[in-house]
């Protein structure tokens, strides 16, 4: 597999016959899961940056190369969305003593961001349909991204003031 087809379908997720999105985006908490206890969220922060720039013009080659291509095996845009919505979930589940707060955190990251990305609601499915080529692949995930983070931020603070 060539390196630019690796990294836009994180890993081989996108080749997968059916659930890449999901599949990918798993596997995106758990990297990235693995990247806050190891380096920090910072580190994250900076990697799903630096990783959405990049995809914005490594996915505008690949469709110009592929022109009959949908774009459906491209799932490095999932894994960013993932990354946020992880983030999101996590920042805000450091500031409660609840047990097992961190786990339930990633579980409600993965599907609340799974929720925003398959539903594509409001802006995030603007997004989707009109913008084209990277800029609405990345972008409509990273905004599922954050609404996801939101959505679990909000369930792990009710966690936090329940227990």
């Amino acid at each position: 597999m060539q390196p630019q087809t690796l990294f836009l379908t994180f890993f081989g997720t996108g080749k997968l016959p059916s659930m890449r999105v999901a599949f990918a985006a798993l596997l995106a908490i758990a990297v990235g899961a693995a990247i806050v206890v190891s380096l920090g969220m910072e580190t994250l922060f900076m990697l799903m940056f630096a990783i959405s720039i990049i995809s914005l013009f490594e996915i505008n080659k690949y469709l110009t190369k592929h022109p009959e291509s949908d774009g459906s095996e491209i799932t490095i845009d999932d894994a960013t969305g993932a990354w946020m919505s992880l983030m999101v979930a996590l920042s805000t589940a450091q500031h409660y003593e609840v047990s097992y707060i961190q786990p339930i955190a990633m579980a409600l990251a993965f599907v609340s961001f799974m929720l925003f990305q398959t539903w594509k609601p409001s802006t995030i499915g603007w997004m989707a349909r009109k913008l084209k080529g990277g800029w609405g692949i990345v972008l409509s995930s990273l905004l599922s991204g954050m609404a996801g983070g939101l959505l679990s931020a909000l369930i792990v603070m009710g966690m936090g003031r329940l227990f």
